[in-house]
């Protein structure tokens, strides 16, 4: 609830329990008024008469007296049961919180003092359910992608030690078998690399809480070693990285997470791209604003597969190979990098070609 829903709530109550203190005393007065000196006057004065005449002549002497403590304490009645009924809105209220945590199916329902509240505790608790859902919807997703990859760690487990096994135990194997088992062992233990650091990622990665250092980089460098460094990957796959730059772009940001973060939008483009086909980095600046595109061929995104690709442990590729799985956060540690840079991050599929747009602002 917003603090002037907040503040207009508040105001209300207070003026409904002064107006009934008000209307509560004023009533009570009058017809305690009319009894006393209309209707039951003489009965009155007749009983205390016979009960004590002295009684009787202080009474009528302090007749005003007695009438203002009277009302006095009409009053001071008639506001405890006021403030008291406000201490049960209280209750109420803390008692619908807490049916939200204990049973957030179950819709609140308060007095019609609390109808404001009301609306508001009800939508908190759809908010709720709908994030413990997506909670136990990604706890599901965490889990199912640490067991697929515990069994994709055993297959190139399996061919390192089988390789270098008949390397060890075979001693007459021919120079160009030795290479070819090296290469392969090779490989593959590279792959164990990439699904341990995928491990690291999803067991101790927050991407609440990342923490950036800002210093002055030069973003076309950075790039440029990017690229240089994913060689090997665009040879394996046939495919080439056309970087189109300028000569430099100087901005105040985290090298490393900045690293991290185009590292993977390339990964991501040499994983999904067909063989043969060019990967273009564009990067330009306009006045104070820098726009980086990734752009890749490969098959076709649905509509509402693009909208969940920046959701952690979500892979817009759900056949799970072992040269392309993922851990499904790549994107999602790319977009949190993004943001932590006040840029923004987003994605577009037109036909074959996808591209990830990174808008920022230069701050140099």
């Amino acid at each position: 609830m917003r603090n002037d829903e907040f503040i207009k709530l508040k105001n209300s109550l207070a003026i409904k329990a002064v107006i009934r203190i008000i209307l509560y005393s004023i009533t009570s007065v009058i017809i305690l008024s009319i009894l006393i000196d209309g209707i039951f006057n003489d009965q009155l004065a007749n009983y205390l008469s016979d009960m004590n005449r002295r009684i009787y002549i202080w009474c009528v002497a302090n007749k005003t007296l007695l009438l203002g403590i009277t009302y006095l304490s009409i009053f001071v009645i008639i506001s405890f049961i006021v403030i008291r009924k406000a201490n049960d809105n209280m209750v109420e209220i803390i008692s619908a919180m807490d049916q939200i945590l204990k049973e957030p199916e179950k819709r609140v329902k308060l007095s019609d003092d609390l109808v404001i509240l009301e609306s508001r505790l009800n939508n908190i608790r759809v908010d709720l359910i709908k994030s413990q859902n997506e909670a136990s919807e990604a706890l599901q997703k965490k889990n199912d992608l640490i067991m697929y990859m515990a069994h994709d760690l055993k297959t190139p487990l399996t061919s390192i030690i089988g390789y270098l096994t008949l390397l060890t135990e075979e001693r007459d194997i021919p120079k160009n078998l030795q290479e070819k088992y090296i290469n392969i062992a090779l490989k593959k233990s590279i792959r164990v690399e990439e699904l341990t650091n995928q491990f690291f990622d999803i067991t101790r990665y927050d991407l609440h809480n990342m923490p950036i250092t800002k210093q002055k980089i030069d973003l076309v460098f950075l790039m440029d070693q990017l690229v240089e460094e994913a060689y090997p990957m665009l040879q394996e796959r046939k495919l080439k990285c056309v970087l189109n730059k300028p000569k430099s772009i100087d901005f105040m940001g985290d090298g490393d997470k900045l690293a991290r973060a185009f590292g993977n939008l390339l990964k991501n483009a040499i994983n999904y791209s067909y063989e043969c086909t060019t990967i273009e980095i564009n990067i330009k600046k306009e006045n104070d604003k820098i726009e980086i595109v990734f752009r890749n061929k490969g098959d076709k995104i649905p509509e509402y597969k693009l909208e969940k690709i920046f959701d952690k442990f979500y892979r817009a590729d759900e056949s799970r190979t072992s040269s392309t799985g993922g851990s499904g956060l790549g994107l999602a540690i790319t977009k949190q990098i993004i943001e932590l840079h006040n840029g923004k991050i987003y994605v577009k599929n037109d036909n074959e070609y996808i591209e990830f747009y990174i808008e920022l602002i230069d701050n140099v």
